[in-house]
């Protein structure tokens, strides 16, 4: 509490400042945040090219991440020059030229503001007292900023010296990496008895036009876009579904978890392992479903049971349903992938839901955005990002907020894969936070054990020649002679494109991928002649609690499997 606005030349001012920055060490250590707000306003830039002069330009300060334009209007028409996220940068102050410099790694921005030439020496002395030349790494979890224009300053340079000084912990995003790596992994798979190979080596597919393909389609939805059998990986999206069944172990330790809140922590870590598959699968793609498609996968190793089915064309959607006893899992996704020019983005609507059997929760989260870049070259590589929030439908005890970040567009390792997360209360009160990398793991610190809650499980031997498939992945083509006789003859694992890319021969999957892709068009032309439609055999289209479309499993699919088997039923031909 002041007498007068803070002022450069008011003593009082300055006094007030020193306690501030006191009050906000201690605010730290106790744990309590300081509110965040919206910092803007002109400062300095210098040049980038050839590093001499320097440019006016809008800064925004919101939520940790500094962005700039050319002025006000540029940034509120969404064209930003460039961002940078202050809590993974180095940042130093130069007393000598009021200057603070941000590193992140690749780049050096120097920023400054001209307010101070109108003060004394003596003044500015003063001022620079409360400033020193250490580096600081600011934790990605508290950045916090304070509204108030201290010293006289601008005000978003003033936020910048009280983030300095405030945030003096080292960067927790790196104690979650450290804690990670040190940790074992949890969960070691045993041997199951399946195969820990494929058949053949992945092919090179680097001789193949891919640059002609997507130019030609530029805007388009490349699910309706056919593509070389050599681009593809020898599963399928129905497939690729089961995959996120990978790490289900988690929903079981969360079934038998009392508190709540910790349960949520469980929840989030099989959100985020479900990420973690295409760690080394970015030089493939999965195929396409045609409508009608299935595919089963019973795991008694894991004590789950799952189902999946083709249920629409356009636009494509595939609906999966897995159980236990300690779980049930279902979503429906709709894919829609969107080329442009260097990058490919996966969009997936519809939501993942899961119920735990001893404490009836309904947990329900969306997707986030995936997207490979460097998508025409050899160099590619991907990344998740968007927001996901887990609710429990049955019960408001706590929700969960989850961020994929986004890594910064110059290509530094710093963020890359990171993930953040906090459990809050129904007052919105964290209870707990975690983070770590969706490759890596996860560490919870706020458990009453701190430790990492979930880590991948080590590639297979010759994993980089066999797609990047993990060892769960490696398994779920396989098509012994014992299970033959159970399937339908929908099931994915009978599709002979597939196999035949599985066994190594590319152009023999060209050929009867087309031949598949014509029989689908063919029985679409035959079902608007009759004016009918497709109907799904396992699944049924529903309404959730907020008015979405679902498809939601008809339970028929262990039932005629048992009696009398699909081999004494009607089956449409898919190939």
């Amino acid at each position: 509490n002041v007498s007068c606005d803070f002022s450069i030349t008011c003593p009082q001012c300055l006094v007030q400042m020193s306690r501030i920055i006191i009050s906000c060490k201690i605010l730290l250590i106790t744990g309590v945040m300081i509110t965040p707000g919206i910092c803007e306003g002109y400062l300095l830039k210098r040049r980038k090219w050839p590093l001499k002069g320097w440019h006016k330009r809008y800064f925004v300060l919101e939520g940790g991440t500094l962005r700039y334009s050319k002025s006000h209007q540029d940034v509120s028409r969404g064209r930003v020059q460039g961002s940078l996220d202050v809590s993974l940068a180095v940042m130093s102050i130069n007393k000598k030229s009021n200057r603070i410099d941000l590193d992140t790694g690749d780049i050096l921005y120097h920023i400054k503001v001209n307010v101070l030439n109108k003060c004394c020496a003596k003044q500015r002395n003063s001022v620079s007292s409360y400033l020193n030349d250490k580096c600081y790494v600011f934790p990605p979890q508290r950045q916090r900023v304070m509204t108030s224009s201290t010293f006289g300053m601008n005000k978003l340079i003033t936020n910048l010296i009280i983030l300095l000084f405030t945030y003096l912990e080292a960067s927790t995003t790196r104690k979650y990496r450290a804690s990670i790596s040190r940790t074992p992994n949890n969960f070691v798979p045993k041997s199951t008895g399946r195969r820990t190979a494929l058949p053949a080596h992945c092919p090179d597919n680097s001789h193949v036009g891919l640059m002609a393909i997507l130019y030609n389609n530029i805007g388009k939805d490349l699910a309706r876009v056919s593509m070389p059998a050599a681009l593809n990986e020898p599963v399928n999206l129905l497939q690729r579904l089961c995959e996120e069944l990978e790490y289900s172990e988690l929903l079981d330790v969360a079934n038998n978890t009392p508190d709540p809140y910790q349960r949520m922590v469980y929840i989030a870590a099989f959100a985020i392992s479900g990420y973690t598959t295409a760690t080394f699968r970015n030089r493939y793609k999965p195929f396409n479903p045609v409508l009608g498609e299935t595919y089963e996968c019973i795991r008694e190793d894991r004590g789950f049971r799952f189902i999946s089915e083709q249920v629409c064309h356009h636009p494509p959607i595939s609906a999966c349903h897995a159980e236990s006893e300690n779980f049930t899992f279902w979503q429906d996704q709709r894919w829609k992938n969107k080329f442009w020019g260097k990058s490919l983005e996966i969009l997936p609507t519809g939501m993942v839901n899961v119920t735990l059997s001893r404490y009836g929760d309904h947990y329900e989260w969306n997707k986030v955005v995936t997207c490979i870049h460097n998508v025409l070259s050899q160099q590619r590589y991907l990344e998740h990002y968007g927001e996901v929030t887990i609710q429990n439908l049955k019960n408001s005890t706590c929700t969960c907020k989850i961020t994929f970040v986004k890594s910064r567009y110059w290509g530094s390792d710093t963020n890359k894969n990171e993930v953040q997360g906090t459990v809050l209360d129904q007052g919105g009160s964290v209870i707990h936070r975690f983070g770590g990398l969706w490759h890596e793991g996860i560490f919870c610190d706020t458990l009453p054990t701190p430790k990492c809650i979930w880590k991948p499980n080590s590639q297979p031997k010759d994993y980089l020649q066999f797609y990047g498939f993990s060892t769960f992945a490696m398994e779920l083509n396989e098509l012994t002679p014992d299970l033959r006789p159970f399937l339908p003859p929908t099931d994915t694992r009978l599709r002979p494109d597939q196999r035949m890319l599985e066994e190594g021969n590319v152009s023999g999957a060209d050929r009867k991928k087309d031949e598949i892709e014509e029989l689908q068009r063919e029985r679409r032309k035959e079902l608007a002649k009759k004016g009918s439609e497709h109907t799904p055999r396992f699944f049924r289209k529903a309404k959730d609690s907020s008015g979405r479309d679902v498809w939601l499993n008809t339970g028929t699919y262990w039932e005629l499997r048992q009696n009398p088997g699909f081999a004494k039923l009607e089956n449409i031909t898919l190939w």
